[in-house]
């Protein structure tokens, strides 16, 4: 083991589901497993990771498959939900651990819910940050996102485009990217570049309008070390979660509108734009017809996308008051 630049959290590298991955580690007890989304790194569960050990936990955070110091093998279907469920069974696996606390971010949130609803004796709890588990799409995702979107720009089929254009634009100036898109919903920035919506008009980080500053939550330090794990692993990985979402509905069908059956959680900002608006009771009957023990949906005022960071004390407040009463 290393220690890493966080007080108390520690390296370890294991062999998962046949790649080399990183994991930072803290504490002592049942274990909470915590799946970061696109794009991140184990760092952003940083205010977990620390609050979860002192709390009497063993907070295992991994570089997700394709990201900082995991292995990021090339072809697109290395990234599929099946596969990216058995990496995080088989960090239990090299842990010698039988049950986890599971907690997903952005991406981590689709991972964590498949991981669950694929191993549901391996997981005593979810914690869903961000982007809820609702009913099976009728229709295939990004087919129905292009016949919504025409010819405008929209990230997600931004990253399906062939050529791997997406992640070219990306690592050409990580810290242009990292900096514009880890933002809150009121922080001042200047006008985008590119306002014409076309695709045609050009690509991502032009749209988002450079920040005049950085937000409470990330200081210069933090964005610095971001900056270096995209320069080291680059964001053909994470993208590639992305070129797996029509390949995901169709080898996920034979499950339907699969449930979730452990004790679940709900945490967001309230301006997430993944929620669309969406308020406690809305985001309750999304999840109710598929999560059987939906045990609370929390929504923290005044806050965006990146929950946990944005909202540090809030997040591990409900998190842990969650993990507490499973053992009322």
């Amino acid at each position: 083991m290393s220690s890493s630049n966080v007080e108390g959290v520690t390296f370890q590298h294991i062999d998962s589901n046949g790649i080399r991955m990183r994991l930072a580690v803290a504490g002592d007890g049942p274990v909470v497993l915590l799946a970061h989304g696109w794009p991140e790194s184990w760092y952003s569960w940083r205010h977990q990771l620390r609050a979860l050990s002192e709390a009497g936990y063993r907070a295992v955070a991994p570089d997700m498959r394709g990201y900082g110091e995991t292995d990021a093998p090339k072809p697109v279907e290395a990234y599929d939900i099946a596969t990216l469920a058995a990496d995080m069974v088989g960090v239990l696996d090299a842990l010698g651990v039988d049950q986890a606390h599971m907690v997903g971010h952005d991406w981590g949130a689709p991972v964590a819910t498949h991981t669950v609803i694929t191993y549901p004796d391996r997981f005593a709890s979810l914690t869903l940050l961000s982007v809820p588990h609702g009913e099976r799409s009728p229709v295939e995702p990004i087919s129905a996102i292009q016949q919504a979107m025409g010819e405008n720009f929209y990230y997600m089929l931004y990253h399906n485009e062939p050529g791997g254009v997406a992640e070219a634009e990306y690592d050409s100036d990580p810290r242009a990217m990292l900096s514009r898109i880890y933002l809150s919903p009121d922080s001042p920035r200047e006008e985008p570049e590119i306002t014409d919506p076309k695709r045609s008009a050009g690509g991502f980080v032009p749209r988002l309008g450079a920040p005049r500053g950085l937000p409470g939550w990330l200081t210069q330090e933090d964005l610095d070390y971001y900056v270096v794990q995209f320069e080291h692993a680059g964001f053909r990985g994470g993208v590639n979660y992305y070129r797996n979402i029509g390949r995901n509905w169709e080898i996920t069908a034979d499950l339907g509108s699969p449930h979730i059956t452990v004790p679940t959680l709900f945490i967001a900002g309230e301006f997430d734009i993944v929620i669309a608006g969406a308020d406690v009771s809305a985001l309750k009957a999304r999840m109710s017809p598929v999560v059987d023990d939906l045990r609370e949906v929390i929504l923290i005022p005044g806050v965006g996308h990146w929950v946990q960071q944005e909202a540090a004390e809030e997040t591990n407040t409900a998190l842990l008051g969650f993990l507490a009463s499973l053992d009322d």
